[in-house]
């Protein structure tokens, strides 16, 4: 007969595997319901595009779920996030609440740029995403002075900055790794490489396809992972922010697929239709969920409650938007600004630079 201590010591590891387990299982679970939420959402927010509720350029995150949760699960609340225009889920992901990401799609006071930024602009100070940026590449420079601010005021925040691949080509790519590496910023760049820029695949634009090594050339720590697992992807995110913290910035690769074309208007016609029936088995949200299956993490019943909530909150999200006013015209200029700027221009489009100079024989 076991003695009495022995059968204590197992009954408690035991229960400490219970445990580590119940709080894994939690983990993964929300892992779902985030990847679910941010599907969800986009697939709304193309719907509501196609009926002219969203104007200008719209992206989506559709087939980068598990990256963006991965990612940003690696963060702490306070750590600093740039994106470039691809951001809505990012958005969702750092703590933003969908109602108000959307109703910034729609263009209303309550989104979180007022209703003035659109899908390509998201900012919030709060949540520290700081862009939402346009332009291929423009964050990269910012993302870095960032990681230097922090550095000169000896603070213990990390910035993750997120690129497309096709931003590696360009200038201030190279610029933003270099300064980093020799200043060695609290900063990790994320390449997030879904096979195509706009319409050209990697392998057409870079003589270097594993975008990682480029990492190489200024001797930054880099790594590639797949962004179809939100649990690899977390891991690999967390050695490269526990590296960016200690001051040696870091360079990930996270490889992902493009659902849908490059934007909502983007038909894809340049993909084979071999490649569209290959994308149809890589989804990661479908992927994700067959694994928890697998693994006996969540049942069927359970991902089906998952999936109605996620569409009840998503109808609300839409309400949300389409309820919240509309921007005022007076107000375009509130936010151009973080100061006031001497001469700042506060014309409207279309309005003269000059007062028009008076007509002779017509009254002033």
């Amino acid at each position: 007969m076991p003695a009495p201590a022995k059968s204590t010591a197992a009954t408690s590891t035991r229960r400490r595997t219970s445990r580590t387990s119940e709080a894994q299982r939690a983990k993964l679970e929300n892992y779902y319901r985030q990847m679910l939420l941010v599907r969800r959402f986009e697939e709304r927010a193309q719907r509501a595009y196609l009926q002219a509720y969203i104007g200008g350029y719209c992206h989506l995150n559709l087939g980068e779920e598990a990256a963006i949760v991965g990612l940003l699960d690696a963060l702490d609340p306070h750590d600093y996030l740039f994106t470039n225009y691809r951001e809505h889920g990012y958005a969702i992901a750092k703590g933003i609440e969908p109602e108000r990401v959307m109703a910034e799609l729609y263009g209303r006071t309550d989104g979180v740029s007022k209703g003035w930024g659109g899908s390509m602009h998201m900012f919030d100070v709060e949540h520290r995403l700081l862009g939402g940026y346009g332009i291929v590449g423009g964050q990269l420079p910012i993302a870095t002075g960032t990681a230097l601010a922090l550095q000169y005021q000896d603070r213990s925040e990390v910035v993750m900055c997120t690129m497309g691949d096709g931003t590696t080509a360009i200038g201030a790519f190279h610029e933003s790794l270099n300064l980093a590496a020799l200043w060695k910023l609290p900063i990790v760049y994320v390449i997030i490489n879904n096979g195509l820029g706009m319409g050209t695949d990697v392998a057409h634009a870079s003589a270097e396809p594993e975008l990682y090594k480029r990492a190489a050339a200024y001797r930054m720590p880099s790594a590639r992972v797949d962004g179809a697992d939100p649990e690899a992807t977390a891991s690999a995110a967390l050695q490269a922010v526990e590296a960016a913290r200690g001051g040696t910035p870091y360079l990930l690769e996270v490889m992902t697929e493009r659902l849908r074309g490059h934007s909502v208007v983007d038909p894809a016609k340049y993909r084979s239709t071999d490649e569209t029936t290959r994308l149809k088995g890589a989804d990661p949200v479908v992927l994700f969920a067959a694994r928890l299956l697998e693994r006996g993490v969540l049942d069927q019943a359970a991902l089906d409650v998952i999936d109605t909530e996620t569409a009840a909150r998503i109808d609300a999200v839409a309400q949300f938007a389409e309820a919240s006013p509309e921007p005022d015209v007076s107000t375009l200029f509130d936010h151009t600004y973080a100061t006031p700027v001497p001469n700042d221009s506060r014309r409207l489009p279309g309005s003269p630079l000059f007062a028009p100079a008076p007509f002779p024989g017509r009254p002033a």
